[in-house]
């Protein structure tokens, strides 16, 4: 992966011998359709080649940022192709029309893929059969696929497949190819090593912030310690002192949210844009040294005295109505069952505001040349950053050439481009290349953060224990009005209800309702890894097993009853009380506890097992189920859900963004922390066997973390945790 190698040089390169099949997906979105591509290198999306010397080369249109899509995609072509997964090389999408939604995020990439890049592979490689079989002069069935090869059954004879490019290129393309079934399957389904790690082992793999440019310029920002904040005035007297700073410059943020319409009756000040200052130089460290010697005199705009515990609070004010209702999430009449309900039970839990902190911060690297762009980032979708930059710019779509790095992790920040404007605003102002590099502080103080909520829950219980009502009310900030500007005043928003829908919750309640009230956060929201499941799970699987100790049940038993009419549930419950042992006797002060939740299309239950100490409580080992559908590749569903265990439990146990007088009060890892290796528990876990169509892997496991963990507390401790985070050294 090249970052400097542009999409002239990579046609020219890719089509330096004399035939070219290169074939790529119609309009389609299960891309059943495949259009035929002149050797000219004329792209649809997303766009694959076969040339003479036999070499795949695949346009792949999901950043990589961690979650395996460099290896996972190309093993869905290669699978069908026949041929092995080192002959396929895959080049990044550029953000062009042509290639459609290039966006990796929601753990769509494998879901929105696993048709489309089958079907391609199948239908060249039934072409390639085809030519084949019309040069030795026999049958379809005469002729077999192997490691890049056509074998002639009856004579062994073989044809590698760049041999049969030229003929293939003047077929008709199969409207129907027939795809593998799961049982003739050779790579796929089977653990394999990714092909992506041994270079970013040893340091040859392109990360943002590995990007060097030929008279490439460095620049640090001094940002807005109150985020929407302009400069009054600045001194950069003393910065432009340290050797090798060659400018010192006022520039933008430009955000992704807000303003908000005044049609609408918002009375919101305006959003759109933050000043900072930027330090621009011959290298980062000198550009770092001087920003720390700029002085400069802040604005605050009105948001000097905002506060998330003011936030907390009008979000709990706001929990105590009834808010806007989740049609999807409708069961019964609520209110009525609770009337009649012999026990009414009531818990209000509290998740914070947190920081996506991807180990590579924010980092982008921009040459404006007049109408001309050229951008190298690790960003999530490269087709928004496109649109972005030419609204930003003023100039056309097509004069923006994205080049995609990896990714040192993202959890949703890098779907947002505000760093990348910031580049492009100062290599407009310079006429050079400008890399800007955002530090730690940075990112966990500018945002945008992980919504904070108030989750009310309330349910109703008949004289046996047994659940008659069930209601979840979600309190607080919307994705929506933030990103999209969206009144929210008088609608729920889809995303915050993600995980406790009718489809992803089936929980038989007799009856049930869920709620949303919006509240202003003052501060920008976005997706966070999982996004609102993270938080909805949290409360409704802890207010679950609320209710079991009420109702005397036990919450594994509980939860298979209610979710009797979901047999893919049950199956998932049922493994985890097996590899966990759940209904064995343990020694006092030892509990287990479980949660399980639906989120992405897949289904994911941890079981925690946590004793108690003279100091607090200390997790022993996490027992986890997933059911993904079909396992691609077992070894990094495994390595997923392991991350999410470690994702979630530093959420649920080490940290929060909290605000005081408009500023944000964490700056870096000592304050925002996280779990050390020597804190992480051990885990095992089992990917469920599938043949249905995959589900998501880079997000459901982390729902159900903090859930089961705070149920496997109050087993052991009888102590209720309803606010994350929380100190395990004082349960």
């Amino acid at each position: 992966m090249k970052p400097t190698t542009s999409r002239r040089d990579f046609l020219r390169i890719s089509t330096t011998s004399a035939f070219v099949l290169a074939l790529g997906f119609s309009s389609d979105s299960r891309g059943k359709q495949l259009q035929k591509v002149n050797a000219t290198g004329v792209q649809i999306n997303p766009y694959i080649n076969i040339n003479e010397s036999g070499k795949v080369t695949l346009f792949n249109p999901r950043p990589d940022m961690g979650q395996g899509t460099y290896q996972i995609l190309p093993m869905l072509l290669a699978e069908e192709l026949d041929i092995p997964l080192e002959q396929v090389e895959i080049q990044m999408t550029d953000g062009s029309d042509r290639f459609g939604s290039q966006l990796s995020g929601g753990s769509s990439s494998v879901r929105t893929r696993w048709i489309p890049l089958r079907t391609a592979g199948a239908t060249v490689r039934e072409m390639l059969v085809q030519a084949a079989a019309n040069r030795w002069k026999v049958s379809l069935s005469d002729c077999s696929t192997k490691d890049g090869f056509v074998i002639n059954k009856q004579t062994q004879a073989k044809l590698s497949y760049g041999e049969l490019v030229e003929e293939a290129s003047h077929l008709p393309v199969p409207t129907k190819p027939k795809l593998k079934s799961f049982a003739e399957f050779t790579q796929l389904g089977k653990p394999s090593m990714r092909p992506d790690v041994p270079a970013k082992v040893d340091g040859t793999a392109i990360f943002g912030m590995d990007v060097q440019l030929p008279g490439m310029l460095y620049a640090s920002i001094v940002h807005s310690p109150y985020i929407y904040g302009k400069v009054q005035s600045y001194d950069a007297t003393k910065a432009m002192a340290v050797k090798g700073v060659r400018f010192v410059l006022k520039t933008e943020r430009v955000f992704f949210h807000g303003p908000y319409s005044d049609s609408n009756g918002f009375d919101q000040k305006l959003r759109g844009k933050a000043e900072a200052i930027a330090v621009v130089g011959e290298s980062y460290w000198s550009t770092l040294k001087a920003k720390k010697l700029v002085q400069v005199s802040w604005n605050a705009l009105g948001f000097g005295e905002t506060a998330t515990e003011q936030y907390f609070n009008q979000a709990k004010a706001a929990s105590l109505h009834e808010g806007n209702e989740y049609k999807d999430a409708k069961v019964g009449d609520f209110a009525k069952a609770l009337q009649l309900s012999d026990y009414k039970v009531q818990g209000t839990y509290q998740t914070p505001f947190m920081s996506h902190a991807p180990m590579e911060p924010c980092n982008a690297t921009v040459f404006v040349q007049g109408d001309q762009v050229e951008v190298w980032a690790p960003v999530q979708g490269p087709d928004g950053l496109v649109n972005d930059l030419a609204t930003y710019l003023g100039i056309k779509r097509q004069n923006i050439k994205v080049n995609v790095t990896f990714m040192g992790g993202a959890f949703g920040r890098k779907a947002v481009f505000d760093f990348v404007m910031q580049a492009a605003n100062l290599s407009k102002q310079v006429n050079a290349p400008v890399k800007v590099i955002w530090t730690r502080e940075d990112d966990i103080q500018q945002g945008p953060y992980r919504p904070g909520m108030i989750s009310a829950m309330q349910g109703g219980l008949d004289k046996d224990g047994n659940i008659l009502a069930f209601e979840h009310r979600l309190n607080g900030a919307s994705i929506m009005a933030s990103v999209f500007k969206a009144d929210m005043r008088k609608n729920p928003d889809p995303w915050a209800g993600e995980g406790i829908s009718l489809e992803d919750s089936p929980y038989a309640f007799p009856a049930r309702r869920n709620s949303f009230n919006w509240v202003d956060p003052q501060m920008p929201v976005l997706w966070w890894r999982s996004v609102y499941a993270s938080t909805n799970v949290f409360a409704q699987e802890s207010f679950l097993d609320e209710l079991a100790a009420e109702g005397e049940k036990d919450p594994l038993d509980l939860r298979l009853h209610l979710l009797r009419d979901a047999p893919k549930f049950v199956a998932v419950l049922n493994k985890l009380a097996e590899i966990s042992d759940y209904r064995a006797k343990r020694k006092q002060g030892v509990s287990i506890g479980i949660a399980i939740a639906r989120s992405f299309a897949s289904i994911v239950a941890h079981a925690i097992v946590v004793e108690k100490q003279k100091s607090g409580v200390k997790i022993k080992h996490v027992y986890s189920v997933i059911d993904c559908g079909f396992p691609l590749n077992p070894d990094n569903i495994k390595a997923q859900v392991e991350s999410n265990i470690v994702y979630g439990l530093s959420a649920a146990v080490c940290t929060q963004i909290t605000r005081t007088h408009g500023k944000t009060d964490q700056s870096n890892f000592h304050e925002y922390t996280v779990l050390r290796q020597g804190e992480i528990p051990a885990s095992t876990i089992f990917v469920m066997p599938s043949q249905d169509e995959p589900g998501g892997v880079g997000e459901p496991g982390l729902p159900p973390i903090a859930p089961a963990l705070c149920n496997a507390i109050f087993l052991a401790t009888g102590k209720r945790v309803r606010t994350l985070p929380f100190d395990l050294s004082s349960i």
